[in-house]
């Protein structure tokens, strides 16, 4: 079996933390490990897994691969998308990328919560076996309330051992409909995670929507391998349908069965769900970095930096990050994403990056911006280098405060240590790049009449960027 790790979604709903360039997927937010690394993990003691494939976003390349490499994983694949086009496309690139049509994939949402491993290990190992007999599996969650938020699946009266046929998918109910869902115990909520054959899920695929498919196999055909990454042909995946595995193939085959899954489920959608999930104090207050309360209570609190005191409130959302702070009424959070619309309206930054940015060579925080300089606080990784490039708007001042910096200026290698500067004006081509085996930290001032990211002439670099 080859779990299919799905990572293409925004998390607009649990902004400031979750952002367009960082979404909710590659961050910790239920524990240690970020929500891909859990998805991942979670499957830890199925016996018989492949390497997993992962499809997701161009822009995220390098955060998936980095977050593999750390909990130890090499993908058989990292699928990229050029733009979005919903799953029932990303699932059908990971099936024509399967080594065998009988191979059974495990589709699996990068950004979902499962608390009770054991009850999955036992949904999953019965997928398995229900798709080696040429069936289309989802998992549907045992409904616990009337919740709005979810489509449903609504299960026949034929059985398969633990599951059912499905009768219906229907679509996000009213209050007044999922209450009667929830009491006729006929309705699951629809998880989003399925199980099939590779063979099986794109002869269905092509039954009920072949131009889907067709695009799917000339976009492959045409893809380009770049470093561990497969690039798909974005002229032609561009005009791929966009639609969901439900609308594509679920709803219209006779073959899809649903397996009920009772194992604290939960996606995350936010970030009252986010609170549901987390781990309370005894004033019901989920709690993350400097926080302190006064007659607190029901509330879900992070600090990613200040101290954040709270007085004499309930029932709150209070998120503090470098560069926003969002209060929100815990009943209200679904109104999140109208912040990001209007940010993107205002063509903002907050809406898609934080003040700390990430990159295949580490990361940079922008400390300070006016309106011709702009200071960065730099960390490149052991080992790793920038592009080599050259600016046409503006020149940098470098100080290393930790570490040690090979840095190429017009061709001359210069090495720059602890408490020492280089200078690298308007227009030289230059490179950095770490030696050391500690994490190389710089302050970089840059000045200059246009300060964008996009003033970047590449002329070499190792993650492809040029």
């Amino acid at each position: 079996m080859i779990p299919v790790i799905l990572s293409g979604g925004s998390g607009t709903r649990l902004w400031p933390l979750s952002r367009g360039q960082y979404p909710k997927q590659f961050l910790p937010l239920v524990s240690g490990n970020t929500m891909l690394q859990e998805t991942i993990l979670r499957l830890d003691g199925v016996a018989g897994l492949q390497a997993p494939i992962a499809v997701c976003n161009e822009d995220h390349r390098f955060m998936l691969a980095e977050q593999m490499r750390e909990i130890g994983i090499k993908p058989a694949a990292i699928i990229l998308e050029p733009v979005g086009k919903n799953t029932a496309p990303a699932v059908a690139m990971a099936a024509l990328s399967a080594r065998s049509e009988d191979d059974v994939l495990l589709i699996l949402p990068a950004d979902h919560v499962v608390g009770n491993r054991a009850a999955f290990h036992r949904a999953v190992v019965q997928a398995e076996l229900l798709a080696k007999q040429d069936l289309l599996v989802t998992f549907g969650i045992v409904a616990t309330e009337p919740e709005t938020g979810y489509g449903y699946i609504k299960r026949g009266d034929t059985r398969y051992g633990e599951a059912y046929k499905v009768a219906a998918f229907v679509e996000k109910p009213d209050l007044q409909t999922a209450q009667r869902y929830l009491e006729s115990g006929e309705y699951f909520w629809n998880s989003g995670m399925f199980a099939f054959k590779a063979g099986c899920f794109l002869r269905e695929l092509e039954k009920y929507n072949p131009e889907m498919l067709e695009v799917c196999r000339e976009a492959l055909r045409a893809a380009k391998p770049d470093l561990d990454f497969v690039r798909l042909d974005k002229q032609i995946f561009s005009t791929c349908p966009s639609d969901s595995i439900d609308y594509a193939v679920m709803e219209k085959t006779d073959r899809a069965v649903v397996i009920p899954l009772d194992a604290e489920w939960n996606d995350v959608g936010s970030w009252s769900a986010l609170w549901d999930v987390t781990e309370k104090d005894a004033a019901g207050n989920a709690i993350k970095g400097d926080v302190l309360t006064v007659d607190t209570c029901n509330s879900y609190i992070h600090s990613a930096n200040k101290l954040v005191a709270v007085i004499g409130v309930e029932n709150l959302v209070v998120v503090e990050t470098d560069d926003a702070v969002m209060i929100a009424a815990k009943d209200r959070v679904q109104d999140v994403k109208e912040v990001v619309d209007q940010l993107k309206k205002l063509k903002r930054s907050e809406a898609s990056v934080h003040r700390k940015v990430y990159r295949p060579w580490g990361h940079y925080d922008l400390v300070d911006a006016g309106e011709r300089h702009q200071t960065k606080r730099i960390v490149v990784k052991p080992g790793a280098k920038l592009s080599v490039q050259k600016h046409h708007h503006r020149a940098e001042h470098w100080v290393v405060v930790k570490g040690t910096a090979w840095v190429d200026k017009n061709g001359e290698k210069i090495l720059v240590t602890e408490n020492e500067s280089i200078y690298i004006p308007l227009g030289v081509i230059h490179s950095l790049e770490n030696p050391g085996v500690i994490p190389l930290e710089m302050v970089e001032v840059q000045s200059g009449s246009y300060l964008g990211e996009d003033d970047i002439v590449r002329y070499e670099d190792q993650y492809g960027r040029i």
